[in-house]
This record gives C-alpha cells, sequence and structure tokens, in this order.
C-alpha cells in the first residue's frame, strides 16, 4: 500500500488503478476509499482512476490536531495526487467529498481539470440543513441506521451484501470517535459561498431527488453559483446514488468528463 505524506506529516493510504486521463474520486465524512469498490471499476475502464483513505480513516494517520477542515482535507488530497506523480487530474466527490473538491477548484485551479460535485452542498451557512432527525444518524456512524438515507428499502433488500460490507468496513476499518466527531465538525464547518463563483473548471452537480443527508435543494444553489455549472437530478435516488443507481450515474459522469479532456 503506498502513501502519501501530507503537509503536516500525516501518512494518508492511496490506490491506483486503470489507465487514461487521472481521474482523483474523492469519499465523504468518515468514510475510506472503499466508499468507491462498487464503482470505482466503473472509471478505471477509461481512466487512471486515485482513491484515497481521509486522515482519520481507513489505514491513513489519525491525528487529533491540527483541526480538520475541509479546506485542508483538500491539501491532503494534493499530496496523494503528488505521491502519485499526476501533475492534473479530474476530480469527484460525494458528499463531504464534493465539499473538499470544490476547494480543490477554487485554492488549486492549475491541478485540476473537470469537477463532479455529488450530493453535496455549498456549506450550511448559504444552503438548505438537512433535517435535524438525520443528524444523530450521521453522526452515529452506524450502517444499520443510516441504511435508510443512503438507498431506498426496496434496494437494500435486493442487495444484502451491502449491509454486510459497511458492517465489516465498521469493525474492520474503524474510524476512532474523536476522528469521527472531527469529520463531522469540518464537513459542517465548510463554506466556498462567496468563492464558488471564481471556479473556473467545467463543473457537473449530481444529486438524488430524495436525499435527506445532503437535501437535494442544494443541487441547484450551486450550479447557479459556478459559472456554466451542470446540473442533474437523479429521481427517486436517495443520499448513496452512485450505489443504487450506479449505472445511470457512473455513464453520466464518463460522459462529462469525456466532453472536457484534460489538456496536454
Amino acid at each position: 500500500m503506498p502513501f502519501a505524506t501530507a503537509g503536516d506529516g500525516a501518512r494518508l493510504a492511496y490506490e491506483v488503478i486503470g489507465a487514461g486521463p487521472p481521474l482523483l474520486l474523492v469519499s465523504g465524512q468518515a468514510s475510506d476509499r472503499h466508499t468507491w469498490a462498487a464503482a470505482r471499476g466503473d472509471f478505471a475502464s477509461r481512466h487512471c482512476v486515485i482513491v484515497f483513505d481521509h486522515r482519520g480513516t481507513g489505514e491513513s494517520d489519525k491525528p487529533e490536531a491540527p483541526a480538520y477542515s475541509t479546506r485542508g482535507f483538500a491539501g491532503d488530497a494534493v499530496a496523494v495526487l503528488d505521491a502519485a506523480g499526476i501533475s492534473r487530474a479530474h476530480v469527484y466527490g460525494v458528499s463531504m467529498g464534493g465539499r473538499i473538491c470544490q476547494w480543490l477548484a477554487i485554492d488549486h485551479p492549475g491541478r485540476i481539470g473537470a469537477v463532479v460535485l455529488g450530493c453535496t452542498t455549498p456549506g450550511n451557512a448559504h444552503g438548505v440543513r438537512r433535517p435535524p432527525a438525520v443528524d444523530p444518524e450521521l453522526a452515529s456512524g452506524d450502517p444499520v441506521r443510516l441504511m435508510p438515507y443512503l438507498v431506498t428499502p426496496a434496494w437494500a433488500a435486493s442487495h444484502p451484501e451491502l449491509l454486510a460490507q459497511l458492517a465489516a468496513t465498521a469493525r474492520d476499518r474503524p474510524v476512532p470517535p474523536y476522528a469521527r466527531r472531527l469529520h463531522y465538525l469540518a464537513s459542517e464547518g465548510h463554506d466556498t459561498w462567496d468563492l464558488l463563483p471564481t471556479i473556473k473548471a467545467p463543473t457537473l452537480v449530481v444529486h438524488g431527488a430524495d436525499d435527506l443527508v445532503n437535501v437535494a435543494a442544494n443541487a441547484p444553489l450551486l450550479a447557479e453559483r459556478i459559472p456554466g455549472a451542470e446540473l442533474h437530478i437523479i429521481e427517486g435516488a436517495r443520499h448513496a446514488y452512485f450505489w443504487e443507481n450506479r449505472p445511470e450515474a457512473s455513464q453520466l459522469v464518463l460522459d462529462f468528463l469525456a466532453c472536457h479532456p484534460l489538456a496536454d
């Protein structure tokens, strides 16, 4: 397992698969690279795909300081690109990963090609807050409690392996409670509103219509705030649209990236 070294010395585990234009996949809050286990093969058919464990998760270091932030996580992502020898990549982030990708496009435009923002928000200050009842479920990290917010009950019932996989992750690659809280605070403290209009990268905003973790009303806010951004709402989809609606979602992203090739 290769490791990148962040600016503060934290080691970040990452993997590279596939060949083609680089694509960095960025996981959400308190999630490691296994978020992309199913979908990354879809992208590796056309791209050199990079996945990594956020600090505090998976096989990466789990420091308690300095304070975690989505802007800091973006710096970690750049460290991963550096370690992988990649000067420029497309980026696709979901949930908190989408917040991180906003900072990548704002702070590191020379390193970024096209941007895909999945099931995310511009931050609570200007975005639409999730229903309060969802917060304790999100903070729990309990896959059973989270499942109804991630996918529809019918799909969960027909894919029992998903719950087993999530339970195995919680058992085998646990996120310490302090790190889970630091991730939550970083995500909740996100705010890029004033800087979103400075994003020059081609941007696609994707959201499930029935998402209650990050409600879908945030998607048009982002798309309207980022110049030239495209918006796609997946009807009937919940937060983990990239699992349940994977064929549609993966093809949508592949088609978008194909329209915006990385410059030589």
